[in-house]
Parts: structure tokens; sequence; C-alpha cells
């Protein structure tokens, strides 16, 4: 039997995520079964950029196959943080919509706590930080962790995507996870042109990240609230209610830059 390596990131199931020989154990939830009948799915439409499933095991871990490659922790590589890395994420992204555009899993239950409330056609992931991201030389090949996933608007999961990885975000708040002094507004056209987003997609992706910003902090606080230590320590390290008081000050001062380059 192969002994369990310990993969480390993440802040749910942190240490809870292993690999045992070319199979990752982790964590299954309600809705594992529907997330492992739809990375089948997309993967039977052609995207490859997934781990594969293989199985919910009788001690209640799912079990994945191991993607190799790197994925980068906070305070984040150089080269995570490039333009390039940036844009092989949205093209990857792109590619992941497009596969599960007006796909239909038969008894599907999805993770409301990030999901689109307005729905949409494509399988959002709704959670894709460079933590949950395999590269190889620089670019995406993966997405990982879709325990999040759910029904919405590709806007919506772009603009989830953007506020992690352009970041959309003052520099307080992205200093701490070792980005540094960026034109993010350039990034965030960089994105929306990877993607190949239309004008009214662009304008959507921006509502999109502007009801984000004003939301911020209700997933965390609900996770604190509900007693999760690992929350805890990252609501207290991050600086708590003003870390996102703080963001939604610098989004208004900052959003008309944001406009100007999407347009």
């Amino acid at each position: 039997m192969n002994e369990e390596e310990v993969l480390h990131g993440g802040v749910a199931n942190a240490g809870a995520v292993v690999r045992s020989g070319d199979h990752v154990l982790r964590p299954s939830n309600a809705h594992s079964p529907t997330i492992h009948s739809f990375l089948r799915a997309i993967r039977a439409r052609g995207f490859l950029g997934a781990s594969s499933p293989i199985s919910i095991d009788p001690d209640g871990r799912e079990r994945l196959r191991f993607v190799p490659g790197d994925v980068p922790l906070p305070p984040y590589p150089s080269w995570a943080r490039s333009d390039a890395a940036l844009a092989s994420v949205a093209t990857l992204l792109r590619g992941l919509h497009d596969a599960s555009d007006g796909l239909s899993i038969e008894g599907a239950t999805w993770s409301d706590e990030m999901a689109d409330v307005e729905r949409g056609t494509v399988i959002c992931h709704n959670d894709v930080c460079l933590e949950n991201v395999v590269f190889r030389d620089g670019e995406a090949v993966a997405l990982l962790d879709f325990d999040f996933a759910a029904p919405g608007r590709r806007a919506h999961d772009i603009a989830a995507f953007a506020r992690m990885c352009v970041p959309i975000d003052d520099e307080v708040n992205a200093v701490k996870l070792g980005w540094k002094a960026a034109d993010r507004p350039r990034r965030l056209r960089l994105v929306c042109d990877s993607y190949d987003c239309s004008a009214e997609e662009r304008a959507e992706v921006l509502s999109c990240l502007s009801v984000s910003i004003e939301r911020g902090g209700q997933f965390v606080r609900r996770r604190v609230e509900a007693g999760e230590t690992a929350f805890i320590e990252m609501w207290e390290n991050m600086g708590g209610q003003e870390r996102f008081d703080r963001r939604r000050r610098w989004w208004a001062n900052e959003y008309h830059l944001f406009d100007q380059a999407l347009r």
C-alpha cells in the first residue's frame, strides 16, 4: 500500500488532502457524487483540465487521479504572479465553461455557498485561486477542488477568479498574500481578453465584481461563526472585518479605472 503524503494548501481541508501513489484522497461532502459525475461528463466532452474522479471510498474520502505539476501557495512566487500565468488560467476557465455549457447532471445537488444567485447555463468553479490551479512550466493545465462548483453565469466565475488572481484587492490585503504592485486594471483587461469576453460580458464581469466585493467576508464570517478553527485563524491574521471594509472603500475609489480599462 502506498504511503500517504500530505498536500499542503487550502483552508477548509488543510492537512486533510493527501497523495497516495497516483491518487489524491480528500474529504468528500454531500455534493461529491454530483461533482464526480460532472468531472466525468466534461472529460467526455473533451475538457482534460481537471482531475479524473476514481471513487468515494468507504472511509468517506473521495479519490481522484493525481495531476502532476506545480501548485503555488502564498506568498506566491513571481512566476505564478506573471501575466502569462494569469492569461493561461483565464483560457483554462474558458475551456471549463465551454465544456459545461448546457450540461445536465441527473439528480444533481450543488453547494450554494459561493453559487451565482442568478444561476446560468455553465457550471462555475467558484473558487479559482492560485492554490486550486496546477501549472507546468508556468502554464495552467488543470483546476482543482470543485467543492463549491454550481450552475451560474460565465461572468460570475470570471469575476470570482479575477478577484483572487488579478487580484482585485487593496494593497494591504494583496501584499499579505505575496502580490506585488501591479497595474490591476490592465490585468483585469488581460483576463477578459484571454477569455475572449464580449463587450457585454466585460460589463457583466464588473457588475459581478461589485456584488462580490460588497458581499465580501460573508462566506468567511459564516465559517468563523460556525467555530471552524482554520477560518478563525485566517480571519484574525487578515485583519477581521476591516479587511473587507477596506476593500469596499478601495473599490469605490478605483472602480472607474477598471471600467476604463475594460472599455
